[in-house]
């Protein structure tokens, strides 16, 4: 989704800078405008500026200003820092033997661990995502709900050995990294009678 939302965003700032930058052109060169469009020549403005001053000397106007410019800062960092974050990774390569290659769908991989790391011994549910930019060194990153009963090294233990292992060796790779995080799956108290 974050991809989707990336293009708009920046298919619709494109568009409004092309038109807006294209016509400001056409203006100050001295070609046909529309008749609504605010510069009709090379020495015209935005604002005039009586425009410019008419809401300064009002007390609401310099604390709303800064806000929407906060708002708008904010929004753009938010912005930079999803593009910077990793993404999920769509595809493993997976060397096939015959120096071709085969695709392996990264949400598949991650099924099939999670639902291995789900079979486990005192683990609830998992939850998997590979992550990394080349899609020939995947790292796993791996949530477990641990049960109350569950011996966290010995899960751990079995998820190197077991889930990591067969999805390392199935996918041909010479390593998986993987990250576990285990939290405990909240249960209610026990009657004893």
């Amino acid at each position: 989704m974050l991809r989707t939302v990336n293009r708009v965003v920046l298919a619709l700032a494109g568009l409004v800078l092309l038109c807006t930058g294209g016509a400001v052109l056409a203006a100050g060169a001295g070609l046909d405008v529309p008749s609504w469009w605010p510069w009709s020549g090379p020495d015209d403005v935005l604002l005039s500026e009586a425009q410019r001053t008419r809401w300064r000397d009002e007390g609401w106007w310099w604390p709303v200003v800064i806000a929407v410019l906060a708002v708008l800062v904010v929004l753009a960092l938010w912005w930079l820092l999803a593009q910077l974050r990793r993404a999920r990774l769509s595809e493993v390569l997976v060397d096939s033997g015959d120096g071709e290659g085969a695709l392996l769908r990264g949400r598949a991989l991650e099924g099939v661990m999670a639902a291995e790391a789900e079979s486990l011994e005192g683990v609830s549910a998992a939850r998997v995502r590979l992550a990394g930019r080349r899609r020939t060194a995947p790292e796993a990153r791996i949530l477990l709900r641990m049960e109350p009963h569950a011996a966290p090294a010995e899960t751990l233990t079995r998820l190197v050995d077991e889930a990591v292992g067969h999805a390392r060796e199935s996918a041909g790779l010479a390593e998986l990294p993987a990250e576990a995080r285990l939290r405990a799956s909240k249960h209610g108290a026990q009657r004893v009678t």
